[in-house]
């Protein structure tokens, strides 16, 4: 029998400019559509009389930038989401995605140079409402101390020494499942409370990082962060005759250390809309 099933446009790039006196805005998006609902005889017997083709998908999703402008990514994808339901009666559920990729205006007019972390939001709308997940991927971070890692479980292939002064260093990937925050005051949340947490584990820093978020963002119910722990070792120089006082380090970039967790505020149920995934 046929399971749950999905179809979409994926990964449609546009970019927008929006031309200004003061200089022009630039926006530039990666959007992603999936659309659920009575699809079976389309795959069953191959009856495409309730499909909505996904060149139509992304042809509104040009059409819509036009028209509508994009404000922000979570309104953008609410709006398609909202379009697509009520526009097609075979979809009950839709579920848009964006990434957007961010550029800085250098000459305060017309170019851009292109910054390294990239904003996400992901609309899920269908008969039990609308949920909005908003979130930053690549948020590079790195502290030069007030970081330690020590009293860990020791066995026979332990060969990491216990350290009380370390570069901590994380690629920042998070998540925030909310009704209207402020991405800018999430985001400043999370590096804030990477910079002043004094860290005995990076997994004391994730719960940190999504407890401020939560303090500062009342619109916020959850916060998921996946941190790879971007580890820098100590150079043995005493080859050379040189000491090392936690000044040169290599930088590993694999294997790594993974940190994960959820921050949720207390009796938040997770709905089945932000886990609607393959």
């Amino acid at each position: 029998m046929l399971g749950s099933n999905q179809y979409g446009k994926a990964e449609i790039r546009i970019v927008r400019v929006d031309r200004r006196p003061g200089g022009d805005e630039l926006t530039d998006l990666n959007v992603s559509v999936a659309l659920r609902g009575d699809l079976a005889a389309s795959h069953l017997t191959g009856d495409n009389s309730n499909v909505l083709p996904t060149d139509t998908q992304k042809n509104t999703v040009y059409a819509f930038a036009r028209q509508h402008g994009i404000d922000s990514i979570e309104s953008f994808a609410q709006r398609l989401a909202e379009h697509f339901v009520a526009s097609q009666e075979s979809i009950r559920e839709a579920r848009v995605s964006i990434e957007q990729y961010l550029w800085r205006k250098v000459d305060g007019n017309h170019t851009f140079e292109r910054t390294a972390e990239t904003r996400t939001a992901t609309v899920h709308h269908g008969p039990h409402g609308t949920q909005t997940v908003s979130g930053v991927r690549d948020l590079v971070l790195l502290k030069t101390t007030d970081s330690e890692f020590h009293g860990f479980v020791k066995d026979r292939y332990t060969t990491l020494p216990e350290t009380a002064d370390r570069i901590l260093a994380t690629s920042v990937n998070a998540t925030w499942r909310h009704d209207g925050a402020d991405p800018g005051a999430a985001k400043r949340a999370l590096v804030e409370a990477f910079a002043d947490t004094h860290s005995l584990a990076l997994q004391q820093t994730l719960y940190g990082m999504g407890s401020r978020v939560l303090e500062r963002c009342p619109e916020v119910v959850e916060v998921k962060l996946s941190l790879p722990n971007k580890h820098h070792f100590l150079v043995d120089l005493t080859p050379f005759g040189l000491d090392n006082p936690n000044e040169v380090y290599y930088a590993a970039d694999r294997p790594y250390g993974l940190i994960e967790g959820v921050v949720r505020r207390d009796g938040v149920e997770v709905p089945e809309e932000v886990v609607w995934s393959f």
